[in-house]
């Protein structure tokens, strides 16, 4: 437990507003050790890519023990903090959800705000009751974990997802949320208002078009790639296959 306390503290410290923590988020332990070997502090999985992988659609569609098992063989590779996309937590009660992570020797994780069952977002006061849980479980079992707390407003089409996302951030931190993730959230405008309005850091997204030094100019203590490295990954495959297939060189010279 000492490790995993060790892990989590410096995964936490790593989160410095203007010098954001860079995830390009891994999938399994190959691409886990890739991104290590490259010389990243920490790692983060993505549910998408995970999902995927697994043959099953993203928002909670793959069986919990499946995606468990997956981040667990992202952990065993890794020798930095992981921090693992726990989507919504399953339906788990808090004390199962934080027993599942550290049995893995998770040194984070994300929480999303959104019901899947119905697509629609938990309401605040449920999602920070929930959140305060977790925390509580953690310090129960003597850990450390780093909450990083999805607000999906401007996902699920919520009428001011601006607004909403300030509101749910400032009551998550409150909570013990460590990290405030407002996903989709990419207009600088938008991007600069989180920061101001959310009392602790805030993690962004970095799509195609977008400039991670812009992110922290911003004031961004995160930075997430979600499933785009997978994705890529896919497309060199993708393009390989067809040159082979065309009967072209494989590998593009």
């Amino acid at each position: 437990m000492t490790d995993q306390k060790t892990k989590a503290a410096r995964l936490r410290e790593l989160h410095r507003p203007g010098e954001p923590l860079i995830l390009p988020n891994v999938w399994d332990a190959a691409s886990a050790t890739i991104v290590e070997e490259a010389g990243y502090p920490a790692l983060a999985t993505a549910s998408a890519a995970i999902s995927a992988m697994l043959g099953h659609p993203d928002h909670e569609g793959a069986p919990a023990e499946e995606m468990f098992a997956a981040a667990a063989r992202v952990v065993r590779a890794a020798t930095v903090p992981v921090t693992v996309d726990a989507e919504a937590g399953y339906g788990l009660p808090a004390a199962e959800l934080v027993d599942r992570l550290l049995g893995i020797g998770a040194a984070g994780c994300n929480l999303e705000d959104t019901d899947h069952a119905s697509g629609t977002l938990v309401d605040v006061s449920a999602q920070a009751d929930r959140i305060a849980a977790v925390r509580a479980a953690v310090r129960d079992a003597g850990a450390d974990l780093v909450i990083n707390a999805r607000a999906d407003t401007f996902i699920t089409k919520s009428p001011e997802p601006l607004a909403g996302a300030i509101e749910r951030g400032r009551r998550y931190l409150e909570a013990g949320a460590d990290c405030i993730y407002p996903i989709m959230a990419t207009a600088e405008d938008d991007v600069a208002a989180l920061v101001q309005g959310i009392p602790g850091p805030v993690n962004a997204n970095c799509l195609p078009g977008s400039r991670l030094e812009r992110l922290a100019e911003l004031g961004v203590a995160r930075v997430s790639f979600g499933p785009m490295p997978y994705l890529l990954a896919l497309d060199a495959l993708k393009a390989m296959a067809t040159r082979l297939k065309n009967g072209d060189d494989p590998y593009g010279n």
